[in-house]
Protein backbone atom coordinates (compact mmCIF):
# COMPACT_ATOMS: atom_id res chain seq x y z
CA UNK A 1 0.00 0.00 0.00
CA UNK A 2 1.55 3.21 -1.05
CA UNK A 3 2.24 5.97 1.79
CA UNK A 4 -0.17 8.50 2.36
CA UNK A 5 0.44 12.19 1.18
CA UNK A 6 0.52 14.90 3.22
CA UNK A 7 -2.49 16.14 1.60
CA UNK A 8 -4.19 12.90 2.32
CA UNK A 9 -3.25 13.61 5.99
CA UNK A 10 -4.82 16.97 6.29
CA UNK A 11 -8.13 15.41 4.64
CA UNK A 12 -8.09 12.56 7.51
CA UNK A 13 -7.06 14.77 10.01
CA UNK A 14 -3.99 13.43 11.08
CA UNK A 15 -2.20 16.96 10.13
CA UNK A 16 -3.61 20.26 11.18
CA UNK A 17 -3.80 22.26 8.60
CA UNK A 18 -5.54 26.26 8.14
CA UNK A 19 -8.82 25.31 6.53
CA UNK A 20 -10.59 28.06 4.46
CA UNK A 21 -13.25 25.86 3.09
CA UNK A 22 -14.34 21.94 3.27
CA UNK A 23 -17.21 20.34 1.48
CA UNK A 24 -17.89 16.93 0.45
CA UNK A 25 -15.77 17.24 -2.39
CA UNK A 26 -12.85 19.66 -1.34
CA UNK A 27 -10.60 20.87 0.95
CA UNK A 28 -8.86 24.50 0.82
CA UNK A 29 -6.10 25.66 3.24
CA UNK A 30 -4.10 28.88 3.63
CA UNK A 31 -0.32 27.31 2.13
CA UNK A 32 2.45 26.69 4.67
CA UNK A 33 5.09 28.30 2.91
CA UNK A 34 2.99 31.54 1.07
CA UNK A 35 4.10 33.20 -2.06
CA UNK A 36 2.06 35.69 -1.79
CA UNK A 37 -0.15 37.91 0.61
CA UNK A 38 -3.24 35.16 -0.07
CA UNK A 39 -2.03 31.85 -0.47
CA UNK A 40 -4.48 28.99 -0.48
CA UNK A 41 -4.12 25.41 -1.58
CA UNK A 42 -7.38 24.08 -2.77
CA UNK A 43 -8.10 19.77 -2.86
CA UNK A 44 -10.13 17.40 -4.21
CA UNK A 45 -11.05 15.07 -1.13
CA UNK A 46 -10.79 12.01 -4.26
CA UNK A 47 -7.21 11.24 -4.49
CA UNK A 48 -5.97 11.73 -8.14
CA UNK A 49 -2.15 12.20 -8.25
CA UNK A 50 -1.80 14.80 -10.83
CA UNK A 51 -4.39 16.55 -13.58
CA UNK A 52 -2.46 14.03 -15.96
CA UNK A 53 -4.79 11.62 -14.22
CA UNK A 54 -8.17 13.30 -14.16
CA UNK A 55 -10.27 11.33 -15.90
CA UNK A 56 -13.38 12.30 -18.42
CA UNK A 57 -15.47 10.73 -15.13
CA UNK A 58 -14.01 13.74 -12.71
CA UNK A 59 -15.07 16.91 -15.08
CA UNK A 60 -18.39 17.42 -12.37
CA UNK A 61 -15.62 17.55 -9.59
CA UNK A 62 -13.33 19.75 -11.56
CA UNK A 63 -15.66 21.74 -12.59
CA UNK A 64 -16.84 22.17 -8.33
CA UNK A 65 -12.84 22.91 -8.13
CA UNK A 66 -12.68 25.82 -10.20
CA UNK A 67 -16.69 27.75 -9.02
CA UNK A 68 -15.08 26.97 -5.53
CA UNK A 69 -11.68 28.75 -6.50
CA UNK A 70 -13.93 31.76 -7.69
CA UNK A 71 -16.07 31.52 -4.38
CA UNK A 72 -12.96 31.68 -2.67
CA UNK A 73 -11.23 34.39 -4.45
CA UNK A 74 -14.17 36.58 -4.04
CA UNK A 75 -14.89 36.15 -0.01
CA UNK A 76 -11.30 36.75 0.22
CA UNK A 77 -11.57 40.17 -1.84
CA UNK A 78 -9.22 39.58 -4.40
CA UNK A 79 -10.98 42.22 -6.61
CA UNK A 80 -7.51 43.42 -8.60
CA UNK A 81 -6.97 39.74 -9.79
CA UNK A 82 -5.52 36.72 -8.60
CA UNK A 83 -3.78 33.95 -10.01
CA UNK A 84 -4.70 29.76 -10.30
CA UNK A 85 -1.52 27.39 -10.64
CA UNK A 86 -1.40 23.68 -11.18
CA UNK A 87 1.77 22.19 -10.72
CA UNK A 88 1.85 18.75 -13.11
CA UNK A 89 4.39 16.48 -12.97
CA UNK A 90 8.12 16.81 -12.20
CA UNK A 91 9.28 19.19 -14.87
CA UNK A 92 5.83 21.09 -13.92
CA UNK A 93 7.21 21.64 -10.15
CA UNK A 94 4.48 19.25 -8.61
CA UNK A 95 6.01 18.13 -5.28
CA UNK A 96 2.95 16.36 -3.96
CA UNK A 97 0.96 13.62 -5.77
CA UNK A 98 -2.31 14.63 -4.98
CA UNK A 99 -3.59 16.77 -7.71
CA UNK A 100 -4.14 20.65 -6.48
CA UNK A 101 -4.78 24.36 -7.30
CA UNK A 102 -2.89 27.23 -6.00
CA UNK A 103 -4.78 30.69 -5.86
CA UNK A 104 -2.39 33.26 -4.93
CA UNK A 105 -3.07 37.31 -4.74
CA UNK A 106 -2.90 40.12 -2.76
CA UNK A 107 -0.36 41.57 -4.81
CA UNK A 108 0.61 42.43 -8.58
CA UNK A 109 2.13 38.37 -9.56
CA UNK A 110 4.45 38.76 -12.71
CA UNK A 111 4.96 36.83 -15.58
CA UNK A 112 6.94 34.59 -16.63
CA UNK A 113 6.11 32.96 -13.42
CA UNK A 114 9.52 31.14 -13.74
Amino acid sequence: MAEKTIFKRIIDGEIPADIVHQDEQCLAFRDISPQAPTHIVVIPRKEIPSLAHVGDDDAALMGHLVVTIRKLAEQLQLDQGYRVIVNCGLYGGQTVDHLHFHLLGGRALSWPPG
